[in-house]
């Protein structure tokens, strides 16, 4: 296996740190624009009252943008398995099943599914299954639990709606995903998993998804890290992350540049957070 040359990228990486440094200090003396940076620090922590350190608006958006981007890609990743499942396999049914949801999600702009779940499905399915008056009801533990894993109470409801967009537009490239990787399987391991007796579910589930997945983790990774970028869509629907934080604090703050130069970083650290770890499942995999 090839050896991986880190000093050629910690060279690339200098460079293209000396680079953005010299073109900001470009921009700092050419613009005419009164740089604030020192107002930034405070949107990310604030003291309340108590004399606790709490996160503030910027903050809040990070771990919004969080939840949301994760719940997203666990349930993009359910529905584009089975969808890529369906796509493989010999019953034209299924096929046809597989096929016309990706095509209509694939060709369908998210803006669009943002709006028919939120206006149309969303408030119509959460208010028939009572989800508001569920969320509204829970104790305090309960409401504490559902902040922590996804949102208020009271957006609970435009968080689940803004999550089934995201998912139902990343499954259907998940799916395309999943179903290249079932094709580079090789027919023998569905062969021998029919001959060994096992059902349809397990011989998926032992046999040939731990080999898909471990084929197509790259290939998922990126998409996980289009789903955190695309996750700045649902600001419309006043879903409270990163983005929708940033429209708020610049139109309170007026610092157009600190605020998005800011929220660009926090974007950055979160997907080479995860593209790191992806390299390291991977050459875990590749280990073991």
């Amino acid at each position: 296996m090839k050896k991986h040359n880190y000093l050629l990228d910690g060279i690339i990486l200098i460079i293209l740190i000396l680079a953005g440094f010299l073109g900001f200090i470009r921009i700092k003396n050419g613009f005419s624009y009164n740089w604030n940076w020192g107002a930034i620090p405070q949107f990310f922590f604030k003291m309340d009252t108590t004399g606790k350190v709490t996160p503030n608006l910027l903050m809040l958006g990070f771990f919004t943008t969080i939840k949301l981007s994760f719940w997203s890609s666990l349930a993009a990743v359910i529905i584009g398995t089975l969808m890529g499942i369906l796509r493989t396999r010999r019953n034209l049914f299924s096929k046809l099943i597989g096929r016309t949801y990706i095509e209509i999600a694939r060709n369908t702009p998210p803006l669009v599914l943002i709006f028919i779940f939120y206006f149309f499905i969303g408030n119509n399915i959460t208010a028939f299954l009572g989800i508001d008056e569920w969320a509204r009801n829970l104790s305090e533990t309960g409401k504490s639990i559902l902040s922590f894993l996804f949102s208020k109470p009271e957006r609970f409801s435009e968080f689940i709606s803004a999550l089934f967009t995201l998912a139902v537009y990343e499954g259907a490239y998940v799916a395309e995903i999943i179903r290249g990787g079932l094709e580079s399987i090789e027919k023998g391991q569905f062969e021998a998993s029919d001959a060994l007796g096992m059902s349809s579910r397990d011989k998926y589930r032992f046999v040939i998804l731990p080999q898909v997945f471990r084929k197509v983790l790259p290939s998922l990774t990126g998409q996980a890290i289009s789903t955190i970028k695309d996750s700045s869509i649902v600001s419309i629907i006043s879903i409270q992350e990163l983005t929708f934080q940033g429209m708020e604090l610049m139109a309170s703050t007026y610092l157009v540049f600190e605020i998005w130069i800011t929220i660009t970083v926090m974007y950055f650290v979160l997907t080479i957070s995860l593209s790191t770890l992806a390299s390291y499942l991977e050459r875990r995999m590749v280990k073991y």
